[in-house]
């Protein structure tokens, strides 16, 4: 089966070979990929490289908290794309994005505030979670409109933190 993924915007086409094999965009790729103990938190051995990540799937697709670095993906099978495509589905998608926690944790710092302009990339939250702080940051540019926790709040897994339009 082949699938399009979208991570932060950018499309990367993945077929899976086997148990250990996937083609992206027409490349093999060697790939172990394990969940630890049954929780959400994944060993994904890429090539020969490790990496360890949380995800979880929301409303708009999937989350994924990497080396600190937070991505939205979506995964669709080729053929759930083109009917979504020809439905006009995606054509009048949400402008708004909701930065939700990746796990449980206590909000650090919010270095933004409501109406501020921010850059792709730009932090949005600290938030300390399993003793590690994270860098939550924004997937693309856009206006803060809501900011709903501030420094010291203890957070759920998926909880809206503030939304980027």
């Amino acid at each position: 089966m082949k699938y399009i993924t979208s991570i932060n915007g950018r499309e990367y086409r993945i077929e899976i070979v086997d148990e250990h094999h996937i083609l992206i965009d027409g490349r093999t790729q060697h790939v172990d990929f394990v969940s630890i103990s049954g929780q959400p938190i994944y060993s994904l051995i890429l090539d020969g490289r490790s990496y360890e990540s949380f995800v979880y799937e929301t409303e708009e697709g999937w989350q994924v908290l990497m080396r600190g670095r937070q991505y939205v993906m979506t995964v669709e099978d080729e053929r759930e794309k083109r009917l979504r495509m020809a439905g006009g589905r995606g054509a009048a998608e949400s402008n708004e994005f909701h930065l939700k926690a990746p796990m449980p944790g206590l909000v650090v710092s919010v270095p933004v505030q409501e109406g501020q302009a921010v850059t792709k990339g730009q932090v949005l939250v600290i938030l300390e979670s399993m003793k590690m702080q994270n860098e939550l940051k924004s997937p693309r540019a856009g206006t803060v409109v809501r900011v709903r926790v501030k420094p010291g709040d203890t957070v759920e897994q998926r909880q809206t933190l503030l939304s980027v339009q």
